[in-house]
């Protein structure tokens, strides 16, 4: 079959879409630019590795909210939100929108994911925050350092660089905002669930949200930027 048959790679040009994607970029430009300068104070306030005081009064609040039924929810959220986890559902997420014909959607997913990881890991070996104690003896503390979050970093750039993707080729508002809404109930609950387990400071998690958004916001930003050129050649 001919290169003509595929599905084409962009929605075709609508009137008022170049104002669109202008309005997109500076809101991509401006979360980015938010969560940057977040990631940056953070950054300096956990640079001696000591916890923060807000570290220390939110610990004693989650420490508090113990339950049965919590510690069962927060375990799955973990257990599911694990990097090694959510890397091969990326590389599948990939591969399904590679079989769709949407080639262009595959290569973001596969640059969004593999590039949280390298984040995850050089981040943390820059910082070399030492972890926290956990607060259960049957989810002890990892033995990678605590700054930024792995667990919301990866999350962060799977489930929003999919919301992202997915909102750009879903025709109804509803739908858009139902895929916002489960992305980021699975983000918190995931991050938040670190913080539960006590395996990471609440500094951590907001850390790992911050850069996962930057990452996100600069490969959607990347690829608008392509899109503009392409519609302009």
């Amino acid at each position: 079959m001919g290169a003509e048959a595929h599905p084409p790679e962009s929605p075709a040009v609508e009137p008022g879409s170049g104002r669109m994607i202008g309005t997109a970029l500076a809101a991509g430009l401006l979360g980015a630019a938010l969560a940057l300068t977040l990631f940056i104070w953070l950054g300096y306030q956990v640079r001696t590795g000591e916890p923060t005081g807000f570290d220390l009064t939110v610990r004693a609040a989650v420490r508090s909210w113990e339950s049965a039924g919590v510690s069962r929810v927060m375990w799955g959220a973990s257990v599911f939100g694990a990097p090694v986890r959510l890397l091969p559902l990326g590389l599948l997420a990939a591969a399904a929108f590679a079989l769709r014909g949407w080639r262009r959607g595959a290569w973001l997913v596969v640059v969004t994911i593999t590039g949280a990881i390298v984040l995850d890991v050089g981040l943390k070996t820059l910082f070399a925050r030492a972890r926290p104690e956990a607060f259960f003896d049957y989810y002890p503390a990892p033995t990678s350092y605590s700054f930024p979050s792995g667990h919301a970093l990866v999350a962060t750039c799977f489930f929003g660089g999919i919301a992202v993707l997915l909102s750009h080729r879903l025709q109804t508002r509803l739908a858009q905002v139902l895929v916002w809404v489960v992305a980021l109930v699975l983000i918190v609950l995931i991050g938040g669930s670190r913080v539960y387990l006590g395996v990471h400071y609440p500094t951590d998690v907001l850390g790992g949200f911050a850069v996962g958004t930057v990452w996100v916001a600069s490969v959607a930003l990347g690829d608008r930027l392509a899109e503009r050129r392409r519609r302009r050649a």
